[in-house]
């Protein structure tokens, strides 16, 4: 699975409404000897949005194979789709994981449970690509 942008990814309309979200979490791509000392925030690349019944959705950075280095585009995008398979089995533990990952290049930078208060992750929304 290469994600390439969006010609690989199928383009949907990602407003929130389509069901109502429960809760969401943002996740931002740190690079390789990150130190944590720069003055721009991270990228956010993977938005997951849990409807009220339980389902996630994840809807991802349209041109991530610019924002993710070389070195971390397959390990990335390898994430992308152990997150799809494991959302089939069991969406709650994946979320639980996700929104509290601390290390590695993709942490969770915001979590939360009414997106629409957060006018830059909403704006990531109507920009993203759902896997």
């Amino acid at each position: 699975m290469h994600f390439n942008g969006p010609g690989n990814l199928s383009k949907t309309n990602n407003t929130t409404d389509e069901s109502p979200l429960k809760r969401f979490c943002a996740m931002e791509y740190r690079p390789q000897g990150w130190s944590g000392g720069s003055l721009q925030a991270d990228p956010v690349i993977l938005l997951v949005l849990e409807d009220e019944e339980g389902s996630l959705r994840f809807l991802v950075h349209p041109e991530l194979h610019v924002v993710v280095t070389d070195n971390d585009l397959s390990y990335i995008e390898s994430l992308l789709k152990d997150f799809l398979e494991r959302a089939k089995e069991n969406p709650a533990a994946l979320f639980m994981q996700l929104s509290s990952l601390g290390v590695g290049p993709l942490v969770t930078q915001e979590t939360g449970s009414n997106i629409s208060d957060h006018p830059t992750l909403m704006n990531l929304c109507s920009r993203f690509v759902q896997l």
